[in-house]
């Protein structure tokens, strides 16, 4: 059992010695504004998303998106791609063109549906 310890112990901190890109605040799951934001800088140079132009700004461990895109999803995207770098929570003013707006699946014009009430069944004193 020991020597499982001592193997295991010994892969763990080779690898976490060669990483040499953690610090202090990743082994206790705590990120810095810096840290959290060129995350998802990074995420985003590798995303379809990034083509967008969007802009994050990371402040207090909350990460705020500015911008617009022609494409619905991109904005969900992007609040789930502030999540997993480490963001605390996200503000999305992403504004999404109307163009893509009317495109989107179910955004038909179709007409309010109007409610059936049944009168309540009144009876006599």
């Amino acid at each position: 059992m020991k020597k499982v310890f001592a193997i295991l112990s010994l892969v763990t901190w080779s690898l976490v010695g060669n990483a040499g890109t953690l610090t202090q605040s990743h082994s206790q799951g705590k990120f810095s504004d810096a840290e959290i934001e060129a995350t998802i800088r990074a995420k985003l140079a590798k995303s379809k998303i990034g083509k967008d132009g969007l802009q994050v700004h990371v402040k207090n461990g909350i990460a705020t998106w500015t911008g617009t895109t022609s494409v619905m999803q991109h904005k969900g995207s992007a609040t789930r791609m502030a999540k997993t770098a480490g963001a605390t929570q996200v503000v999305n003013n992403i504004k999404v063109s109307d163009d893509a707006v009317q495109k989107a699946p179910g955004a038909a014009k179709v007409e309010p549906r109007k409610a059936l009430v049944k009168p309540a069944d009144v009876k006599p004193n």
